[in-house]
């Protein structure tokens, strides 16, 4: 398959196939649309609520036990919709859990197509119920999953979403996602004096509330809702008083947008990345996140005031027949920060945090992984989403790695736009190509004609998993590869 970047004539083409292959109920966005809807317009719904958190369900005892149902009647915005969510809220509630805990999750499914479960991020086992990308729960059947957290895994922000494959990013656009905190581990003494939640997600709604089909152009690019939310609030309030040091757990929950963050009159201090902490506080005045990154930040309110948290335009590239990308149309208000009271300076920040030491440089392999777009494919009108020129195919084994090794991996993209990286299971460190270079993460930009070279210890666990584009569209696509590690 060719990963050339396509003409305009052959995306036209493409688009000419309009939305005949997305199935009856499918959710999406609808790319050139036209005018906003009555709720991206705000005529709809409520907006400059006070932040809400969600529902926290927590470990006892060494186990967390819950149930998620996943099925329609998501309030979003302030009103009801028929958007999905877990156990009725979206996001669906925060799971607590501990080192060394069980998560048992009984996930029922009510929302009419197949799904599973992705714990994002976390160290756990891939295999049998496990956090298993190969597990098939049908409409109107659930699945017990049992994922054992090491006694040894690092305290952090992390994620919950559906991970079946071809509809991933329709479910995650409809509502279906949750944060995972691993609470406990080292402590750097962090003087925090809140600790939230910021579950940014995007949708596209229409004046009934029902989330609007995608057409051809909008996967190839990677859709973006016309409603971006927190916590499915439409610009919540965010209250502090001056001289607190609040903690914000950001994740990036979108489909296909990436978060380039600002906070008005104020330096956002990034303490941790993927859920684990950064060698050091560091001081940006933007903290950019892929889909699926999360970064915890801690903001310092010096003076009273409104301050607008705001995503940046980022342009993540074209098809190759047009100029610009799909997220520099412009800026996008998250959320606002209200300080009140008197100036007053705030609480120091230590100068260390333990984060993870880079794996040792004695590589058993070292192997290049190339994603690329282009003509060639047999569906899409012709286009292809392909990781080292094949679609996914759930059979065939695209890696072999041996286990409790350490491997140096060269992801390439040929193509005009960028890839989101993302390896489950196994988390790596990016030695080049990243801001953050040194810093383990799970998932990382790569950029369009770009490289990243990555360290991954293939340790703890065998079995079989997927790495795969995290603009999930791409995957669902076809931009998704296994992996086998063996004893």
């Amino acid at each position: 398959m060719s990963g050339r970047p396509i003409s305009r004539r052959q995306a036209l083409a493409v688009l000419g196939l309009g939305t005949a292959g997305v199935a009856a109920g499918t959710v999406g966005w609808a790319a050139g649309a036209g005018a906003p809807t009555e709720w991206s317009r705000g005529r709809t719904g409520a907006s400059g609520e006070r932040l809400c958190q969600p529902p926290v369900a927590a470990s006892r005892g060494g186990v967390l036990d819950v149930t998620l149902t996943a099925a329609p009647g998501a309030r979003l915005a302030g009103r009801d919709t028929s958007a999905w969510a877990f156990n009725g809220t979206c996001p669906g509630p925060t799971l607590r859990v501990r080192p060394g805990d069980v998560l048992r999750v009984r996930l029922i499914n009510r929302i009419g197509q197949p799904t599973n479960l992705h714990t994002h991020g976390l160290h756990v086992s891939p295999q049998g119920n496990g956090d298993n990308p190969f597990v098939t729960v049908e409409p109107g059947d659930s699945f017990d999953y049992a994922i054992a957290v090491p006694a040894d895994h690092p305290a952090g922000t992390f994620w919950y979403h559906p991970h079946h494959h071809g509809t991933v990013a329709d479910q995650i656009f409809a509502g279906l996602a949750g944060a995972l905190l691993v609470d406990g581990g080292p402590d750097p003494d962090l003087p925090v004096t809140d600790d939230l939640v910021l579950l940014v997600t995007d949708t596209t709604l229409d004046g009934a509330g029902r989330v609007a089909a995608p057409n051809m152009m909008a996967r190839m690019m990677g859709r973006e809702g016309e409603l971006v939310l927190v916590n499915g609030q439409h610009q919540p309030v965010i209250t502090a008083a001056t001289g607190a040091v609040p903690r914000w757990r950001v994740v990036n929950g979108c489909v296909s947008r990436v978060l380039a963050l600002r906070l008005e009159g104020h330096r956002l201090t990034q303490v941790a990345l993927d859920g684990v902490f950064l060698p050091a506080p560091a001081d940006r005045d933007q903290v950019v996140l892929a889909p699926g990154n999360r970064a915890d930040l801690i903001v310092r309110p010096t003076r009273a005031g409104r301050y607008a948290l705001v995503s940046e335009p980022y342009d993540r590239g074209s098809l190759g027949m047009m100029n610009g990308g799909p997220s520099a149309a412009g800026p996008v208000t998250l959320a606002t920060l209200v300080a009140s009271g008197a100036a007053t300076a705030s609480a120091v920040l230590p100068a260390r945090l333990p984060a993870p030491s880079i794996p040792s440089d004695s590589v058993s392999r070292r192997r290049q992984i190339t994603f690329a777009m282009g003509m060639g494919g047999m569906g899409m009108g012709g286009m292809a989403f392909t990781i080292d020129g094949r679609t996914f195919d759930p059979g065939r084994d695209d890696q072999t790695v041996a286990l409790d090794t350490i491997e140096e991996w060269t992801v390439v993209n040929t193509s005009l736009m960028d890839h989101a990286f993302h390896l489950h299971a196994w988390p790596f460190h990016v030695l080049t190509g990243a801001p953050a270079a040194g810093v383990r993460q799970d998932v990382v930009l790569v950029p369009a004609r770009g490289s990243v070279r990555l360290r991954i210890p293939f340790t703890d666990y065998p079995g079989r998993s997927v790495y795969h584009c995290h603009v999930l569209d791409h995957e669902d696509l076809g931009m998704m590869a296994t992996v086998n590690v063996r004893p």
